[in-house]
């Protein structure tokens, strides 16, 4: 089990996310079924997995109380929180430098919860020539990447096709997360950590960040960005 603080909303898609992207399952057909309970003071979700899912998740078990900032609280190892990360090396995706600025500010206009609250984080998926196709939004940046993870499965959209974009800083479980999704871009607002820019590199994952108006870092695999306005590699 896991107890997790979270927005309530697009449950089904957390449930689903945060199963693939934690490699309890390796796709949605490993759920049987999704069964979401109000009881007031919380959201129950149970899930229910097939054999196969259940016998990778005794592998990978998680037993927490995860505050909304937390992405490994409650992992009983540290060889389960440094997992090894999905390669996504092999990804011929480039895209130009005015799609990382373009994605920042498309995600910004699907963010109806900020524009309200101003108090959540949004992850979202980035196509080129299409835009922003997918957006989920929660107070945890963890959360928000899990709803877009199950939103993307849900839909039938491949994750190698575009770019994770995110509101937040990343950290090391952005990029773990961004990987199962199968991207090999993630771009975000703020800065990575010094652990998440290892992982991504070792991943073979492009890594964007401190995207701010024109400008933006790129702190591993710089070949995937090409073209178009200045840009820092760091």
């Amino acid at each position: 089990h896991a107890v997790m603080m979270a927005s309530p909303a697009d449950f089904e898609d957390f449930a689903l996310g945060f199963s693939l992207t934690e490699g309890i399952i390796a796709d949605r057909q490993e759920i049987e079924a999704i069964e979401i309970e109000d009881h007031g003071a919380g959201i129950d979700i149970q899930i229910s997995l097939k054999d196969q899912a259940n016998t990778r998740f005794e592998a990978r078990r998680r037993r927490l109380a995860g505050p909304v900032g937390c992405g490994l609280c409650g992992i009983e190892s540290i060889e389960e929180a440094m997992r090894s990360v999905e390669a996504v090396g092999s990804s011929k995706l480039t895209l130009a430098a005015e799609d990382v600025i373009r994605s920042v500010k498309l995600l910004s206009r699907v963010q109806p919860l900020h524009a309200e609250t101003g108090a959540v984080h949004a992850a979202g998926f980035y196509i080129h020539g299409k835009g922003i196709v997918m957006a989920r939004e929660d107070v945890g940046r963890h959360n928000a990447l899990d709803k877009l993870a199950g939103a993307l499965a849900k839909a039938g959209i491949d994750g190698t096709s575009g770019a994770v974009v995110v509101t937040s800083r990343v950290s090391v479980e952005m990029v773990q997360k961004t990987a199962a999704i199968g991207a090999a871009f993630i771009i975000a607002v703020s800065a990575p950590t010094a652990l998440a820019i290892r992982t991504a590199e070792e991943a073979g994952m492009t890594l964007v960040a401190l995207v701010r108006g024109d400008d933006f870092d790129i702190f591993t695999h710089p070949e995937r960005v090409v073209s178009g306005v200045a840009k820092h590699v760091a």
